[in-house]
């Protein structure tokens, strides 16, 4: 898809960095994305807020007291800085960063919207091709619980055998007269 020249070219590594994990879910916050988009995080959260009707709340939430003092202890590099957020941001999970697009009809938001579905749907993947062999793990963790006691037992009784006393052995067989 050939893009435009004024839709700067962000890596997937990059956007990878701005999806956080709150409340179980994977997010992005809206300063990160208001950045992608090109637009001022106030304006951002002026359209979502004349959309609310479009968000709820598996869509988009608010983070709580707690949960942005956390965040913000996690990934902030000081108190003066606070990741340059002085509220509680929005928290958009995958599908609120495509109801986004909706509102925010410009070609760019288009345009980066479609790189963070293709990326939100890679990490997805890439999480049920690793939850076979998470299952195959478990599994073998299971059968390796609980033989710790038989192979300490094991341990201990070739320890035992080791350490037997040496008694003089009678020789067994065929005898000759001069032994």
């Amino acid at each position: 898809m050939p893009t435009s020249k004024n839709i700067p070219v962000v890596s997937d590594e990059l956007i990878i960095n701005k999806i956080y994990l709150v409340r179980g879910q994977k997010i992005m916050i809206d300063r990160d994305l208001a950045e992608l988009y090109g637009v001022e995080t106030k304006r951002l959260k002026e359209a979502v807020r004349r959309n609310m009707a479009r968000f709820p709340e598996d869509f988009m939430f608010e983070m709580n007291e707690e949960e942005f003092e956390n965040w913000r202890t996690h990934f902030a590099s000081s108190k003066k800085d606070r990741q340059g957020l002085r509220y509680a941001p929005f928290c958009f999970t995958e599908q609120g960063v495509t109801m986004l697009s909706c509102i925010l009809n410009s070609e760019r938001a288009i345009s980066v919207n479609i790189r963070l579905i293709r990326i939100f749907a890679r990490m997805r993947e890439a999480l049920l091709a690793h939850k076979d062999i998470l299952l195959k793990l478990e599994q073998l963790e299971r059968k390796v619980t609980g033989h710790d006691e038989d192979i300490a037992r094991i341990f201990e009784c070739l320890k035992q055998l080791l350490h037997q006393p040496e008694q003089p052995r009678t020789r067994i067989g065929f005898k000759l007269k001069h032994e």
